[in-house]
């Protein structure tokens, strides 16, 4: 993670020599204008900053060979070879000057460095022992091999020729070559490593997803106890948490709030009855305030989880509010959306840049305690108690000193008092009573919360109510209390339920959070996806554990593992686990490739059978997951991209480090393949005929098997189209 703070949110010098020497206590010394932090850090938790004022001189940048060794410390000689090779300095002292580490120098050193025989041995394949291709070769091979099958000619056309010619010339090395149309293996393996072949399609990474529909027809990034930096019951609160969850793409904080004690009665922000550190609200506000809008400028709602049982206190929260935010808090009703039952929820786009709370609102907002006693309070509370988790808790080691809810804290919010409630608008908590009571009441703006449990049960039991629900109103999810170490639950399941909210502990860069970070990569890191058309269009129902859906062609997914490149800066072997994340009835299997046959870790190969998902149901919710590990199990990176996301061909996939972090050079080049899957009973049909029965199928309320079978061979026997 990376942040850049100017001006009052820079960390200013505090000794007074320092203060001095930069005259910064003097009026006009504008040193406001002129201090710079830069934050810096692998996750959001380990940072580090680095504290700048003004510079007027930028020190000449030179490349030292000593660095260079140190990325390879166990390969010195192949290092000193490869920059032998390139006519560059290889003594251990020596320095590189930038006007000498020239591009083609570069090629040179890194050709040398981590040499390619599995692409030489393709490019040898496809030219039949030549030593070039030609301009028919590369079209053939970039129309053949890289291109996606499913893609119509007339939408996509095939490459042209004006465009491989230009690829010849941004690629080859040799300009003879190049001036004659051909391209040598050099150069394919430049144009394989080049910005075209790209594993992931850069339009899905911009942003891209219609922003105007209701809300609860995205699925929006969100974090549980934000504030926390370790586990739930020890540890450091920061304000920090929140800028770097914000930073991160988050659109959705929690904030626990309790009651400051005398004599500042500031109102403070903790895990209630546990040993974590106490920050003041007041503080995160102002860190909200200044980050909110940074990465996204969508909305960004706070889920207040609040225990100030103090009206002066509850007012300074809503000052606070108020105050620090500005015109970013939404309090009015927009005018065309009221909150009546049967009304829909603003879009993303209509609440751009604002703020919304979630806390619980009275019916009657009170102004004084008593008051509040005798509201009706008919908004109920939410749903954040479960007593079979509850009692787990209980009954476990780590609650000899502490006994907490299913949440994670102990004591029932509540009442919000006047101050408060007025903020409350289209996002309000209520508890979950049943389906059919929140589709008679109907009401898009209420939102109920779920422990992992609770969740879980209600997809084994009601997982087509669910998805109807979160067509409709939001649902939050969030980990059982148990899960004292801040580990995370898997949120596939509750995104195939259509579940908006699912808030993860950002702290813990598991696997869960991993694939929460994948998928929110996208759509221009907004923290805004829309969600599939299966679970929000309202003239048909979906169930996540079905084998088959109607309006989808499902996919088959082959993928054949090359090799690695600079895996790892030791001797040792090493592997790639390759698995598939989707829906329930989507091919389960996890491959795993031998070992390395010998301990390299800067160019291993695989030669292996492809390893093949056949019949993904639903691609545009299915994810490829990628891990390559040490001989023993040590991590060493990863990767996750959305199947509808992936380019076929041969790709070089950039992999991550546990916290998503691209890592400079780490790779593995793989050959991707996805194809419409057609049922065996349906084997020789050309795509156009099946895919229209399909639509019919998805328009005629289901034809019967034996319908769909006669009328797909009489079409198939009028139709010659292949596509």
């Amino acid at each position: 993670f990376w942040d850049t703070r100017a001006g009052k949110y820079a960390k200013l010098p505090k000794h007074p020599k320092v203060r001095n020497v930069f005259n910064m206590d003097f009026p006009d010394s504008h040193h406001l204008a002129k201090a710079l932090t830069i934050v810096t850090g692998p996750d959001t938790v380990n940072l580090t900053y680095h504290n700048f004022f003004a510079a007027k001189e930028v020190a000449q940048v030179a490349y030292f060979i000593n660095v260079i060794l140190k990325m390879f410390p166990a390969d010195k000689k192949r290092v000193e070879a490869a920059l032998a090779a390139a006519n560059l300095p290889k003594g251990k002292f020596d320095t590189i000057k930038p006007d000498v580490f020239t591009e083609a120098a570069f090629k040179t050193f890194i050709l040398h460095l981590c040499p390619r025989p599995e692409i030489n041995e393709i490019f040898t394949s496809f030219t039949k022992g030549k030593g070039f291709m030609t301009k028919e070769m590369l079209t053939k091979f970039l129309n053949e091999k890289q291109r996606d099958s499913r893609l119509n000619e007339e939408l996509f056309p095939l490459v042209r020729p004006e465009q491989v010619k230009n690829l010849i010339e941004k690629y080859e090395p040799s300009s003879s070559n190049a001036s004659r149309g051909q391209i040598s293996p050099e150069g394919l393996m430049f144009y394989l490593m080049g910005s075209e072949t790209s594993v992931v399609k850069l339009d899905k990474l911009a942003q891209s997803h219609d922003m105007t529909q209701p809300i609860p027809h995205y699925f929006i990034k969100s974090s549980h106890n934000t504030y926390l930096t370790a586990g739930q019951l020890t540890g450091v609160s920061s304000p920090e948490m929140y800028r770097q969850c914000l930073l991160a793409g988050c659109r959705c904080l929690e904030l626990d709030c309790w009651k400051g004690k005398p004599p500042d009665e500031e109102p403070i922000i903790t895990h209630g009855f546990t040993m974590t550190t106490e920050i003041l609200f007041k503080d995160v506000i102002e860190a909200i305030a200044e980050s909110a809008f940074k990465t996204s400028k969508y909305p960004v709602v706070l889920s207040f989880e609040n225990h100030v049982d103090s009206v002066k206190q509850q007012e300074k929260m809503a000052h606070y509010c108020r105050t620090i935010f500005g015109d970013a808090l939404l309090v009015d009703l927009l005018e065309k959306y009221p909150l009546k039952p049967g009304h829909p929820m603003p879009s993303p786009s209509e609440l751009m840049g604002k703020i919304l709370i979630k806390n619980k609102k009275s019916s009657t907002p009170a102004s004084k305690p008593e008051q509040a006693k005798k509201a009706s309070d008919d908004r109920e509370e939410h749903d954040d108690h479960d007593e079979q988790d509850e009692e787990k808790m209980k009954n476990s080691d780590e609650s000899a000193l502490f006994v907490i809810s299913s949440q994670g804290t102990a004591g029932q919010e509540v009442t919000a008092y006047e101050e408060m409630s007025a903020l409350v608008n289209y996002v309000q908590p209520n508890k979950f009573i049943s389906f059919e009571n929140a589709a008679k009441k109907n009401k898009s703006f209420v939102i109920s919360s779920f422990v992992e449990t609770k969740g879980e049960s209600l997809i084994a039991k009601n997982a087509v109510d669910w998805v109807e629900y979160n067509k409709r109103q939001m649902s939050r999810i969030y980990p059982k209390g148990t899960r004292v170490d801040s580990s995370n639950y898997s949120p596939q399941p509750f995104w195939t339920a259509g579940c908006q909210f699912v808030a993860l502990n950002y702290q813990t860069m598991d696997f869960p959070m991993q694939l929460n970070m994948a998928l929110f990569e996208f759509n221009g890191r907004t923290g805004y996806l829309l969600k599939h058309d299966v679970v929000r269009r309202s003239d048909k129902k979906f169930d996540p554990f079905t084998d088959r859906i109607d309006t989808i062609i499902a996919s088959t997914l082959t993928i054949k593992i090359y090799s690695g490149q600079f895996l790892s800066d030791k001797h040792v072997k090493t592997g790639v686990e390759v698995e598939l994340i989707g829906l329930p009835k989507d091919p389960k299997r996890k491959y795993r490739t031998k070992w390395s046959t010998t301990p390299n870790g800067i160019n291993p190969e695989w030669n292996e059978e492809p390893f093949v998902f056949e019949k993904i149901l639903l691609p545009e919710m299915a994810y490829l997951r990628l891990v390559v590990q040490e001989e023993g199990g040590k991590f060493l990176g990863h990767r996750i991209i959305p199947l509808d996301a992936l380019q076929t061909g041969f790709q070089h996939i950039c992999l991550r480090s546990e916290s998503n972090m691209p890592l400079t050079l780490p790779s593995v080049f793989v050959h991707i393949e996805v194809k419409d899957y057609i049922p065996a009973a349906f084997a020789g049909t050309d795509l156009h005929t099946y895919r229209h029965m399909l639509s019919l199928n998805a328009t005629s309320n289901n034809l019967s098997v034996i319908t769909f079978k006669k009328e797909l061979m009489q079409m198939t026997k009028n139709t010659k189209t292949k596509i």
